[in-house]
């Protein structure tokens, strides 16, 4: 099969040759005397500007000459703004150069990489390909190399290699969509402005885990097909497998492929679906334009074909975006920008809402495919509107088969189903005062809230004339009460200033007493563990029906204040499914407490060293993939980032469904405005701490990916990573031990009898042995983790870990 590729290869390379029209060095094209541009031999190609957005762009397009409008298929520069008068394009002995008269500016938009290689010609191909020679005919740089949103036939999207959506029909720059071939041999479709993830991918092959190092190609014949870089054979038709049924109905398929006047794309088109187009050209020089396949046939199914705070539905089968309640577009003109509030936000205190100030309205048939859900309850539709309605963080909720998700504005991804069986529902917080209103366009009759106001005024200045009066006559009655009551106001004020510092507003946490924390935790009796900042307690509310742990700082000094203070507004607004909840805190005088939801399964260290029965492999599994997610979203998807710094088994809780939660923040450090580092004291454990915290250098998130390294061996093999109880002195570092048995595909002597999946076995293991490598650059990002955990993405074998965390 490699050999056929070949010959085949040959054939259309001499092919090309034979149909190419030399431009020798000097040749020029000028937009100020609007030379004709570098064509392919049959003209169907051209090379040269084009009007772009009130201006020219360079690139190659299919000539309609006059009876069509011409297709782009690449431009050059597309990040650069559109080109104004006066430009020349000139090939010499470097590549292509773009000279601007006005500015004097001059760059290359196609040049060899390598310096030290001379252009000697150039070419317009009819394959559509722009190419430069070498003196001995050989190419040395081509457009099908550097693809823009269009693949022509015979032209191959290379490994780790995309193609980007332009912004609009007429506009060739940078678009919202891009179709990526990943490494791991899926070719999928993202929207371009979100991270690269299994929860925004609206499109793959899903041929991913096949240990295949994959690149797309078009055939000359319309073909779209997957070829393995190894031995060049072809994995797989997508046409056949990945597309939706042909949409084409209107030719003759037959002959369309047999004919030789016809050109193929495949092309990411601006409404961000993937598209294959036969191109049949005409004696008159014209073209006939058919669409054969699409990888979506609901455009709707896009992610980000409408905007923030928009949803896509249908009207006379087009494809449109609406804004929600609420809000309004944010361009009119351009309705798939997305939309923007047209309220105006009431005050928010202690994390409960005004009510008065909004209504709640539901939309039927919304699917919600994605979105960052801080709260997720069991609960009716009624009481899913009332709590949202009640909660000053819940903008927007949806209601689908008995569960109520709760997030902030803005949505994304929403689109509009008419299926019957769709049974979800989106219940958002409207206010009730526009912005018109609020500017003063509207009369004040017309706004029933201010009445609201004035009554509210009037019963606070009752209440204040009614205080005055009881003061005044308590500071009659005796000196000593003036003195005992100036004593105490005194001293709450101090109390304030000292430790508030209005975190009751900004969080929704409950401040606690130290009375009632004393109390509730029996006088601090039962200590649930204990660390380097204090102990943990076992504590209970509400007469014993709400379980809590009481953790009380014992080394925080006044300098620490203004961090802990931070840090308890980070933590304070972390919900995840995989941390610990913080429910709340007590600041009184020095005493700092703070209270936690209770684990009742004990600490991963527990299960892994201390249980008689370790939780088995899929179990294992499952926990690793828990810390991880919850490592995710510290460090990617919190408002402010936020460093563990103290990543262990002991920090690994287990809740009553065996469900890992990461707990004891009392060491993680705040990622503050586009901070990706930052300096700090040591802080963490020994054997789980990067080798870069005793460098004196600026610390990363990747430091607690070091960390969850160890972590995942450790839970892996339930065995510590330094153990010094051990019969052979190879066998003391866990890391260096698995890496040799790695190399010599030996790891499953190292499970102990216990049955396993082996790939699983190995996927995991190299994971954790990528994670702690010495120099923080090679460790990968927490996404990546979870990615390569999932199987979503490939794994190379890692270098050996050196034993640094010893040390």
């Amino acid at each position: 099969m490699a050999c056929v590729w070949a010959l085949l290869l040959l054939l259309s390379s001499l092919c090309v040759k034979q149909s190419s029209s030399i431009i020798s060095l000097g040749s020029s094209l000028s937009s100020a005397t609007q030379s004709i541009p570098w064509r392919s031999p049959s003209g169907r190609f051209a090379f040269g500007f084009y009007s772009q957005g009130g201006g020219l762009s360079v690139g190659v397009w299919l000539d309609g000459r006059g009876k069509n409008d011409n297709k782009v298929v690449w431009t050059a520069n597309r990040d650069g703004p559109p080109l104004t008068s006066n430009v020349t394009l000139i090939l010499n002995d470097k590549g292509v150069l773009l000279s601007i008269a006005v500015s004097g500016e001059k760059k290359f938009i196609a040049n060899p990489n390598n310096s030290a290689v001379s252009v000697f010609s150039a070419s317009m191909l009819d394959s559509g390909n722009f190419v430069l020679y070498d003196k001995d005919n050989h190419t040395i740089w081509e457009s099908f190399e550097h693809p823009t949103d269009t693949l022509l036939g015979g032209q191959t999207l290379l490994t780790n290699h995309e193609l980007i959506s332009s912004s609009s029909e007429n506009d060739h720059s940078p678009g919202r969509f891009h179709l990526s071939m990943q490494l791991d041999g899926n070719l999928v479709l993202y929207p371009l402005q979100s991270e690269d993830s299994p929860i925004t991918a609206y499109w793959s092959t899903k041929t991913f885990g096949m240990n295949l190092s994959l690149r797309l190609f078009l055939s000359a014949t319309g073909l779209l097909e997957l070829i393995n870089n190894d031995d060049s054979s072809i994995y797989d038709t997508i046409n056949r497998s990945f597309f939706p049924e042909p949409t084409y109905n209107d030719y003759n398929e037959s002959s369309i492929n047999n004919n030789n006047s016809t050109v193929f794309s495949a092309s990411l088109d601006v409404d961000g679906n993937f598209r294959l187009h036969a191109y049949l050209f005409e004696r008159n020089g014209g073209f006939q334009t058919y669409p054969l396949l699409s990888a979506l046939l609901n455009s709707c199914k896009v992610k980000g074909f409408c905007g923030f705070n928009s949803y896509c539905t249908f009207n006379d089968n087009q494809p449109y975006c609406a804004c929600l309640p609420g809000t309004d577009f944010i361009d009119p003109l351009q309705n798939n920008l997305g939309c923007k509030r047209n309220y105006s936000e009431a005050h928010c205190k202690g994390g409960k809402a005004n009510i008065p100030f909004y209504n709640i309205t539901s939309m039927q048939g919304i699917v919600w495919t994605t979105g960052r859900f801080y709260s997720k309850e069991l609960l009716s539709k009624d009481a899913c509107s009332r709590t949202c309605l009640e909660d000053c963080n819940c903008e927007a909720a949806q209601f689908e088969n008995g569960i109520c998700r709760k997030q902030k504005l803005p949505l994304r991804y929403l689109l509009r189903e008419t299926d019957a069986q769709v049974n979800s529902t989106v219940l958002l917080k409207v206010g009730i005062i526009s912005l018109e209103a609020d500017n003063g366009t509207v009369p004040s009759e017309l706004k029933p809230p201010k009445v609201l106001i004035k009554r509210k005024n009037k019963t606070v200045l009752i209440l204040l004339l009614t205080f005055s009066l009881v003061a005044c006559s308590c500071a009659l009655l005796t000196i000593s009460g003036v003195y005992i009551y100036k004593f105490r106001v005194l001293r709450y004020k101090r109390l304030l200033e000292l430790g508030n510092l209005g975190l009751t507003e900004e969080l929704t946490l409950t401040l606690f007493s130290y009375k009632e924390l004393k109390r509730a935790t029996n006088g601090f009796k039962e200590e649930l563990g204990k660390g380097s900042f204090g102990a943990v307690y076992k504590g209970s509310l509400d007469r014993g029906r709400q379980l809590i742990a009481v953790k009380r700082l014992e080394k925080l000094v006044e300098e620490g204040e203004k961090e802990f203070q931070a840090e308890m507004r980070a933590i304070g607004r972390a919900h995840h499914k995989n941390l610990v909840r913080l429910l709340g805190y007590c600041v009184e005088d020095s005493k700092r407490l703070l209270v936690y939801e209770y684990m009742g399964n004990g600490s991963l260290a527990d299960l892994l060293f201390k249980s008689t029965k370790p939780p088995d492999w899929d179990e294992r599994t499952r926990i690793a993939l828990d810390v991880a997610r919850g490592i995710l979203y510290l460090h990617d998807e919190c408002e402010t980032p936020i460093i563990h710094c103290d990543i262990k088994p002991q920090n690994i809780l287990m809740d009553d469904l065996w469900r890992a939660k990461i707990s004891d923040f009392g060491l993680a450090k705040l990622l503050m405005g586009d901070q990706t580092r930052t300096f700090t004291g040591v802080r963490g454990t020994r054997g789980y701490m990067a080798p870069e915290w005793q460098k004196n250098t600026p610390i990363s998130v990747k430091a607690d990916i070091y960390s969850y390294g160890v972590v995942l061996l450790e839970t892996v093999f339930c065995r510590r990573n330094l153990e010094t109880n051990v019969s052979k002195p190879e066998e003391v570092i866990l890391s260096s031990m698995v890496y040799r048995c790695l190399v010599e595909k030996e790891l499953d002597k190292l499970m102990l009898g216990e049955e396993v999946d082996k790939r699983s076995l190995e996927r995991m293991v190299m994971v954790a042995l990528w994670c702690i490598q010495d120099e923080p650059a090679l460790r990968p990002s927490i996404k990546t983790v979870v990615m390569m955990l999932e199987g979503i993405t490939d794994i190379c074998i890692p270098p050996c870990p050196t034993a640094s965390f010893i040390k």
